[in-house]
C-alpha cells in the first residue's frame, strides 16, 4: 500500500474511488477510499485494484460504502472543477491536475470528459476566457497584465485563444463592452502585435 492510498482512505478522499479498494483482513469487508467508516489498523489493510479482485480474495462490499456498484464520476468531475477554478493562473497539465488527485492522467482525462462532455483543457480555457472577459470589461489593465493573470505567458497566445473561443480580439472585446476609450492606452504597444495575429 502507498503512503498517498493510506491517507486517502484515512481522509475518506472521494476522488480517489475508483483507483482501488481496500479491503480490511480482520473484518473480512472491503470499502472505497471515500467510506465513513471508522479507520482501520494499517497492518490490517489490503489494497485492490477491482471490486472483482477483492471478492476474488474472499471479502464481502461494505454495505455502507456499497463499492461494488459503478462509482459515480461526478464527485472527481468536480474535484477537478475546483482544482481548474482556483489555479487557472497556473501553468497546469493533465499530468499536474493526475498528480494533485492521486490518479492517473488517463482516468482523470477519461472521467472528466465522461462526466462534463469536455476535457480539462477545454474547461481550463472556458475558465480562463471567462476570467479575461471579466478583467477586460471591468479594468483598465493592459491586455499583458490579463493574459498574464488568467494564465497565458504572452500576449500572442493570448490573443489567439481568446479569438478561437470568442471570434473576437481582446481589444474588441473591450470596445465593444464599454471601455473602448480605455483600450488603446490599455493595449499599450501589443494591439498591433495582436490584430495581426487575424
Amino acid at each position: 500500500m502507498q503512503d498517498h492510498q493510506w491517507q486517502a482512505i484515512i481522509d475518506c478522499d472521494a476522488t480517489a474511488d475508483g483507483q482501488f479498494y481496500y479491503g480490511v483482513l480482520t473484518t473480512g469487508i472491503f470499502c472505497r477510499p471515500s467510506c465513513k467508516s471508522r479507520t482501520p489498523k494499517r497492518e490490517n489493510v489490503r489494497i485492490f485494484a477491482t471490486s472483482d479482485d477483492a471478492i476474488t480474495h474472499g471479502l464481502r462490499a461494505c454495505k455502507r460504502c456499497r463499492p461494488e456498484e459503478t462509482v459515480p464520476q461526478n464527485e472527481l468531475a468536480q474535484a477537478v472543477l475546483q482544482l481548474l477554478e482556483s489555479r487557472y493562473a497556473a501553468p497546469l497539465t493533465l499530468q499536474t491536475l493526475a498528480d494533485h488527485l492521486h490518479i492517473s492522467p488517463y482516468h482523470l482525462q477519461r472521467t472528466f470528459k465522461k462526466a462534463t462532455g469536455q476535457t480539462p483543457a477545454e474547461a481550463l480555457t472556458q475558465i480562463r476566457i471567462s476570467a479575461a472577459r471579466q478583467l477586460l470589461t471591468s479594468t483598465d489593465l493592459p491586455l499583458t497584465t490579463i493574459a498574464l493573470q488568467v494564465g497565458y505567458q504572452n500576449l500572442s497566445h493570448f490573443s489567439y485563444v481568446f479569438h478561437k473561443e470568442t471570434g473576437t480580439t481582446p481589444s474588441d472585446y473591450r470596445r465593444r463592452n464599454g471601455n473602448d476609450e480605455k483600450s488603446a492606452s490599455a493595449a499599450g504597444d501589443h494591439s498591433a502585435d495582436a490584430d495581426r495575429l487575424y
